[in-house]
């Protein structure tokens, strides 16, 4: 017996308790999580803590399947891997497939639709370019937020305050012209809507297919299609028990404004913060605005998923010019984004998802902005 408990290896021994306190720490934040539904539910309604539940699922499947908008179309871009792109299209169908025969047959649902605006045009390009900078969109910079990565933590605050910015100046950017959103469920009806957004998606996807690489994927196995179905599913549930699609900008600008309204500034006169709805808001819990929650689920979900599996973000060490480009990245992030309307979740898929055009409009301005982003993240010595 005692020599065989001396050919165990020095090395397993020495993980053995730090296993020990993973699971313990695991088994911690599920109670944690559970509880946050519980006082959620208690202190605002089941709607806000079911909501809560959807965005820890979010969390989780994004965190855990690596599941990157930003660098899906990086790596496309820089060595033609589609794979990250196909996985954004089957769970952008999936929502899809759901949501739309729930649009057209339940009125009182609402889908993400945004005016044809010359701020959605200038805002989506920003955007597609500071994301590749700042190495993240909105639910990318959450959930590497909720897995401790330093630079997403230092991004995440400025995008916070550029949204809170962009959507007090709105206003003044749909007054440069806009039309009014274009809403392809009603407009054409669910089934030639599904007909035609399908067959986009599977013309994109044998585009990419035929101009591929011959690079190994970023992604190995399957966990990346699971996460995708996953995600369309839970953003269909965040439709019906919303009554709106998932979103991730609102509820940062939000944040943003009672901050400022905190330090003592009255946003009442604001064009857009001093609206009534958003004044409701401002005075309210935050925990009674649907994006919000979804948003705080989406990060603790990341945080219980690094638990899980062990992949906490390893700290980084950069010159000062890359996190200056980070930060400065964040803050157009969150300002461009509601120019735009939305972010990779709420214009790109929730807008294609529950069939607005709007949505693809966004995607193809995004993605030339993609383009020169990944050329500036380039020249600032920035790893793909």
């Amino acid at each position: 017996m005692a020599s065989a408990l001396t050919t165990t290896p020095p090395n397993t021994a020495a993980l053995l308790p730090r296993h020990g306190l993973r699971r313990l720490t695991t088994r911690l934040l599920l109670v944690a999580a559970l509880a946050g539904f519980g006082a959620i539910t208690w202190l605002v309604g089941w709607r806000q803590g079911l909501l809560w539940l959807i965005g820890l699922g979010y969390g989780v499947l994004l965190a855990a399947a690596a599941f990157g908008f930003t660098t899906g179309w990086r790596v496309w871009i820089t060595r033609r891997d589609p794979k990250g792109l196909w996985a954004q299209f089957v769970g952008i169908a999936v929502a899809m497939l759901l949501s739309v025969p729930l649009l057209a047959t339940h009125p009182e649902l609402q889908g993400a639709d945004g005016p044809l605006s010359v701020s959605l045009l200038l805002g989506a390009f920003v955007f597609g370019a500071a994301m590749q900078v700042a190495d993240g969109c909105g639910s990318g910079t959450l959930y590497k937020a909720g897995l401790g990565h330093p630079v997403s933590l230092a991004v995440l605050p400025a995008f916070v305050f550029g949204s809170f910015l962009g959507a007090a100046q709105l206003p003044a950017w749909l007054a440069l012209g806009a039309l009014p959103p274009v809403d392809l469920v009603h407009m054409l009806g669910a089934p030639l809507t599904l007909l035609v957004q399908l067959g986009a998606l599977a013309l994109l996807a044998a585009a990419l297919w035929w101009f591929r690489g011959t690079q190994p994927s970023r992604w190995r196995g399957a966990t990346v299609w699971w996460a995708a179905v996953g995600l369309g599913l839970l953003a269909t549930a965040n439709l019906l028990v919303a009554g709106q699609p998932w979103g991730i900008v609102y509820g940062l600008g939000l944040w943003g404004a009672k901050a400022v309204q905190a330090l003592g500034v009255d946003l009442s006169h604001n064009a857009f913060w001093g609206l009534p709805a958003q004044q409701a808001q401002l005075h309210a819990t935050v925990l009674a605005d649907n994006t919000s929650v979804t948003d705080l689920g989406l990060l603790f979900g990341a945080l219980l998923a690094a638990s899980w599996t062990g992949k906490a973000a390893p700290a980084v060490h950069l010159p000062a010019r890359q996190w200056l480009a980070s930060i400065a990245a964040g803050l157009l992030l969150g300002y461009s984004s509601r120019l735009a309307f939305g972010c990779n979740v709420g214009a790109y898929f929730s807008g294609i998802a529950t069939g607005s055009l709007h949505g693809w409009v966004w995607f193809a301005c995004a993605f030339g902005g993609s383009l020169l982003g990944v050329n500036v993240r380039h020249r600032l010595g920035m790893a793909d």
